[in-house]
C-alpha cells in the first residue's frame, strides 16, 4: 500500500513534454484544500440565523484581522479555483484529454459539485445579493418537470427562502466540501493509473519520460507559490474586486436590488437562462451546453488542426461573451444577443466534439 502510494506521487513515470498548463490540476488540488481549511475556520464563528448571520460575519471580519484575512481568502479562493478550473478544462478540451474517460467523468462531476458548493456558500452571509440570488436560482429547480415543485420544497424547506433554508444550506455546504475532497483524491488516483495526456497526444513511451519527482513536483510547487502570491496581492490591495457592493448591505426581504446577478463564474449560464422566456427552455439549453462539454469522444488533439484550434477559441470567446452579457442589465439588445450567443455556442460545441474523429484508442 505504502509502496503504491509512493510510486503514485514520486516514482510515477510521466512525459517530459508537459507544460505549465498541466500544473493547473495540482494548483487546483492545493487551492481546494486551502479552501476547506479556511471554510472550517469560518464555520467556527458562523451562526445560521437570518437575523444574526450577516452581523456576525461582518462583525467578526471587522473586529479581527485574522478572520478578515481568512474570510477574504475564502472569497478570493473561489474565484481563483474557477479561473483555474476553466483553464484546466480548457486544456483538457484542447488536447482531447477527455479520451481518459474515467478521469474526465470524475473531473466533470467535481466541476458540477463545485458550482453547487460555491452557490451554497454565496447564500450564507445573508446579504442583499446572496439573499435575492437564492430565490432567483432556486426557482430554476421549481421549473423542473414533474419533480420540480416537490424538490423545491425540500431544497428551501417551505414555500420560499427563509431561515430554514439557511440552516439546510450551511449543513450541505459543509458536508459537500468533504465529499469533493474525496472525489478529488479519486480523480488523482484514476489519473495516475491511466497516465496523463501530453501536448503531442502521443501514447506513453519510454523515450521521453521522467519521474514525477523531482522534475514535475518542482514545477507544480513553483506554480502554486505564484498563484498564492498573486491571490494575496489581490486580497491585500483590491479585496473588494471579487465582492459585490450589495455584500455590505444586510438582506431585506422587502427591498429588491436593481439588478440581481450571481457571481461571475455563473454569469454565462445565468445569461442564457434569463434570455429565454421559458424556465424549462433555459434549463434545456444550459443542460445541453453542459452535456456537449462533457460528452467524451475520440477526437484528435487540436494541435494538429488549425480549423479545430479556431473552433476551440471560438468556443472560449462565446463563453466569455456570455459572462460579459450576464453582467449587463436584462434588456434589449443584450437579451437578444444572449440568445444568438447561446445558439452559436451549441452548434460550435457540437462541431468541436463531433468532427475530427480519431481511430486511436489511448
Amino acid at each position: 500500500m505504502l509502496a503504491k502510494l509512493v510510486r503514485s506521487f514520486t516514482d510515477l513515470p510521466i512525459s517530459f513534454s508537459l507544460s505549465y498548463y498541466w500544473c493547473s490540476g495540482f494548483i487546483l488540488s492545493s487551492l481546494i484544500f486551502l479552501q476547506t481549511v479556511t471554510g472550517i475556520i469560518l464555520s467556527f464563528i458562523y451562526v445560521a440565523h437570518p437575523s444574526l448571520s450577516f452581523g456576525w460575519v461582518l462583525g467578526e471580519s471587522a473586529d479581527s484581522f485574522f478572520y478578515w484575512v481568512v474570510r477574504y481568502w475564502h472569497i478570493w479562493g473561489v474565484s481563483m479555483i474557477f479561473i483555474l478550473t476553466f483553464v484546466h478544462m480548457g486544456r483538457a478540451l484542447y488536447y482531447s484529454s477527455y479520451s481518459k474517460r474515467g478521469v474526465w467523468n470524475v473531473g466533470f462531476l467535481i466541476y458540477l459539485l463545485l458550482m453547487i458548493e460555491s452557490f451554497l456558500g454565496y447564500i450564507l452571509p445573508w446579504h442583499q445579493m446572496s439573499y435575492w440570488a437564492a430565490p432567483v436560482l432556486t426557482t430554476i429547480v421549481q421549473g423542473l418537470p414533474i419533480i420540480g415543485p416537490v424538490l423545491y420544497s425540500y431544497v428551501v424547506g417551505g414555500f420560499s427562502v427563509t431561515g430554514v433554508t439557511l440552516i439546510r444550506v450551511f449543513s450541505v455546504h459543509v458536508c459537500l466540501g468533504f465529499f469533493i475532497l474525496g472525489l478529488l483524491a479519486l480523480h488523482v488516483v484514476l489519473l495516475h493509473d491511466t497516465g496523463s495526456n501530453n501536448p503531442l497526444f502521443a501514447p506513453t513511451g519510454r523515450s521521453d519520460v521522467v519521474y514525477f519527482h523531482s522534475y514535475h513536483t518542482n514545477k507544480d510547487a513553483f506554480a502554486v507559490v505564484v498563484v498564492i502570491f498573486f491571490s494575496f496581492l489581490g486580497l491585500w490591495y483590491i479585496p473588494d474586486l471579487v465582492a459585490d457592493p450589495d455584500g455590505y448591505i444586510e438582506a431585506n426581504t422587502l427591498l429588491t436590488p436593481m439588478s440581481i446577478k450571481p457571481e461571475w463564474y455563473f454569469l454565462a449560464y445565468y445569461a442564457v437562462i434569463r434570455s429565454i422566456e421559458s424556465k424549462i427552455g433555459g434549463l434545456v439549453v444550459v443542460s445541453t451546453i453542459l452535456f456537449l462539454v462533457w460528452v467524451p469522444t475520440s477526437n484528435s488533439c487540436s494541435a494538429y488542426s488549425v480549423a479545430r484550434q479556431s473552433i476551440f477559441w471560438l468556443v472560449c470567446n462565446l463563453f466569455g461573451g456570455l459572462i460579459y452579457l450576464g453582467m449587463c442589465h436584462p434588456e434589449y439588445p443584450y437579451l437578444f444577443i444572449c440568445k444568438i450567443y447561446a445558439v452559436a455556442l451549441l452548434f460550435v460545441l457540437l462541431g468541436f466534439k463531433a468532427l475530427w474523429g480519431s481511430d486511436r484508442v489511448l
